[in-house]
């Protein structure tokens, strides 16, 4: 074969090369933007299942929130029941206490208030002249004392002269029939009554007129 008719049977099979290389060519291109869009579907499902698994998560958690939110509130309740509950047995207690030392102290200021009235009545009958009047300023003295003891206490005496008479601080003696006085006003006082703080240690003892 000659170099001439060479070179034309190479340029005759040119076009058949070309021609076989140009119909692969389509057909790789569609290949690869089928694999494109199958990972591009899969990336977008592995996308949705994540968000999904996002909300379930965020639901989950605004249900333990949820039930925190209601614990929280149970146990501020409960405690505040139970600050409320102490307070008042703590008033309570005090209350108690203080009824008590009252109560014991109005008993042992009850046993002084003879001795306050006797004395009293000795007041009334002192001597004026000699040598017992004397005695009689230094029993006054210690009169005196004593009713400033009991001042201090909290010992108050009953108002009754010329009061109407009061069942809760009075306690009659006798009713009488006085033209000078109202019906239930008190004609006199036969013996002094005290207080001590609201309780009534003693009623004074008092005539009534009818």
């Amino acid at each position: 074969m000659s170099k001439r008719s060479k070179t034309v049977k190479q340029e005759e099979t040119k076009p058949e090369a070309e021609s076989v290389v140009s119909e692969t060519q389509p057909a790789a291109s569609v290949d690869a933007e089928q694999v494109a869009q199958t990972a591009e579907t899969a990336e977008r499902e592995a996308l949705k299942e994540e968000v999904e698994a996002l909300r379930q998560r965020v639901k989950a958690l605004e249900e333990y929130i949820r039930e925190l939110e209601g614990k929280q509130k149970e146990y501020i309740e409960g405690w505040a029941r139970e600050r409320a509950d102490f307070s008042n047995y703590k008033r309570r207690i005090e209350r108690e206490q203080a009824t008590l030392a009252q109560n014991i102290t109005g008993e042992i200021l009850k046993k002084y208030l003879l001795i306050l009235d006797d004395m009293s009545r000795a007041m009334k009958m002192r001597p004026k002249d000699g040598e017992a009047a004397s005695w009689a300023d230094g029993i006054e003295l210690i009169y005196r004392k004593l009713q400033s003891i009991l001042d201090a206490e909290g010992i108050q005496r009953i108002p009754a002269e010329q009061e109407m008479f009061d069942p809760m601080r009075h306690e009659a003696i006798t009713y009488e029939e006085s033209p000078e006085h109202e019906s239930g006003q008190i004609i006199e006082v036969l013996q002094d009554g005290y207080t001590l703080g609201d309780r009534v240690l003693r009623p004074a003892r008092v005539r009534v007129a009818r």
